[in-house]
């Protein structure tokens, strides 16, 4: 009576997804923003910080990665 699961992703699949897809979410969020209300102004500081220069990629590229990790990962069934 091992009957295999008719679903390809387990709870645990979805849940990485997920996670992948939020965590990609905040990093697009972090680089929102830099600009200024006046067009005659420039705000170096502001448009070339650390966290959009840096971090906000770095959370994109590792989102992706869980999500495709989610998507790759073999489904258990016990």
């Amino acid at each position: 009576m091992n009957e295999k699961s008719k679903f390809v992703f387990g709870s645990q699949n979805y849940m990485l997804i997920v996670g992948g897809f939020v965590l990609s979410l905040i990093g697009f969020f972090l680089m929102i923003g830099g600009g200024s209300e006046d067009p005659t102004q420039f705000n170096e500081a502001e448009l070339f910080s650390h966290r959009r220069i840096t971090l906000a990629p770095i959370l994109v590229i590792l989102g992706y990665v869980v999500v495709i990790y989610g998507i790759m990962k073999k489904n258990i069934v016990k």
